[in-house]
């Protein structure tokens, strides 16, 4: 009897916590990574989406590596920067050239900060977008026209759950929980 009330007692908490997560109104407080990102130039190396992906139309994915084929796009490693500014200097930014250079003879990764995130629970499977043919813009919007990103485009939907489900429906996508929720 005693261990059929605590199973009890224990499945109300749980549902009670579950509805007080799910219905409860998202602070309006900007959670820590996103803080970071909102700063004036809070990269360390001054990156022109404009110049590289506009001027010299180098695919997002040459640096977002991991797009096609992972849940992350993947930050671009020192490596795949000083591949191209060994041969090309940078005339309109070199003092920025020369941070890349110093993280490369030092050996360290580059300390991006991250711009475009979503909460800790929710999944976000690049992969998937791309293999049902969106680009990049469709939720980044025009990055080939944006200089240094500070802080997330609003075509992005501010990461929010809604402006999802909003794409799901449109494009009869599944939406079921699980499919970001695992």
């Amino acid at each position: 009897m005693q261990k059929s009330w605590m199973l009890g007692a224990v499945a109300m908490l749980a549902t009670a916590g579950t509805l007080a997560f799910v219905t409860q109104e998202p602070a309006e407080e900007t959670p820590a990574p996103m803080a970071a990102a909102q700063a004036p130039n809070p990269q360390p190396i001054q990156f022109p989406h404009d110049v590289h992906a506009g001027t010299y139309q180098m695919e997002c994915q040459y640096c977002h590596f991991s797009a096609e084929r992972s849940v992350d796009a993947g930050i671009p490693p020192v490596s795949t920067c000083i591949g191209c500014h060994t041969m090309i200097p940078g005339e309109q930014q070199p003092q920025e050239v020369a941070k890349i250079r110093e993280y490369f003879d030092a050996g360290e990764p580059i300390p991006w900060v991250r711009i475009h995130k979503v909460a800790d629970h929710v999944h976000f499977p690049h992969m998937r977008h791309i293999a049902a043919g969106y680009q990049c813009q469709d939720c980044h919007g025009q990055i080939q026209e944006m200089g240094v990103l500070v802080d997330p485009d609003p075509a992005w939907g501010k990461g929010k759950m809604g402006w999802c489900i909003t794409c799901h429906v449109e494009q009869e996508a599944p939406r079921d929980c699980t499919v970001c929720h695992y």
